[in-house]
């Protein structure tokens, strides 16, 4: 007899989530016209919140200012500063089963924003900054068996730092991103989920990295619902 081979198939996804998605960078305004950011441009946020949103989840997606189109079937709060992105994002994961945090948010912000434009002047200008919420960390605080993801972008020592940053902010999986990503359509991105080890996955789409993340999320939700949290274990550093 023949054997009969069988198709692989792909696990069905898990009942339609709520996933929290953030994206884009913050803007902390020193005077009316100026302002620290960064120059993310939210694609792999807004990559995410489509692949979610395709995959059937409930996709709240909370943006700083990017020049993007919203994914169709999701709900979009647009932001701007850190303390914005942070009330909005915590309002948000009071129902959710997952976020997925993706946004470069500034980590200082003014102390003092002026209310009309500073003049020039030919002398030094010195700004206070102080420490924004970390958003990641506030979340892991209270997420109970919830799972969250975080995104670290590093210029040297991507790992080890990533790695701190999972622990510090109790986060369920990180994906260490560099500088090379910014802006660009395509990415290189390492994976490392609580307990297991580094993965490298290759250059590919930012659309293509989105829907891996998504799948993968899916399967740590189903995990989560078996597993004890007890048993969940800190990166392995390999």
């Amino acid at each position: 007899m023949i054997p009969i081979q069988r198709k692989k198939t792909r696990p069905p996804p898990p009942r339609r989530l709520h996933i929290v998605v953030t994206a884009g960078p913050t803007r902390e305004h020193f005077d009316p016209v100026r302002f620290l950011s960064n120059p993310s441009t939210g694609k792999m946020g807004y990559a995410i919140a489509e692949a979610a949103a395709r995959r059937g989840h409930r996709c709240t997606l909370v943006s700083g200012p990017v020049e993007l189109r919203a994914p169709d079937g999701t709900a979009v709060i647009r932001v701007t500063t850190a303390a914005e992105m942070a009330k909005a994002t915590k309002r948000a994961f009071k129902d959710a089963d997952a976020a997925i945090l993706t946004a470069a948010v500034c980590d200082y912000r003014p102390r003092r924003q002026a209310r009309q434009k500073l003049a020039k002047k030919a002398r030094t200008k010195r700004v206070d900054l102080v420490p924004t919420e970390d958003i990641a960390a506030a979340l892991g605080r209270r997420k109970g068996r919830r799972i969250t993801m975080a995104f670290a972008l590093e210029d040297h020592n991507g790992r080890a730092k990533a790695e701190r940053k999972m622990c510090r902010k109790n986060c369920d999986a990180i994906v260490l991103n560099g500088p090379g990503n910014v802006g660009s359509g395509r990415a290189t991105v390492e994976l490392l989920l609580r307990g297991a080890k580094w993965e490298r996955w290759r250059s590919s789409t930012k659309r293509q990295i989105a829907e891996r993340l998504v799948r993968r999320l899916e399967s740590m939700v189903r995990r989560s619902r078996v597993q004890p949290m007890g048993q969940m274990t800190h990166p392995t550093g390999q």
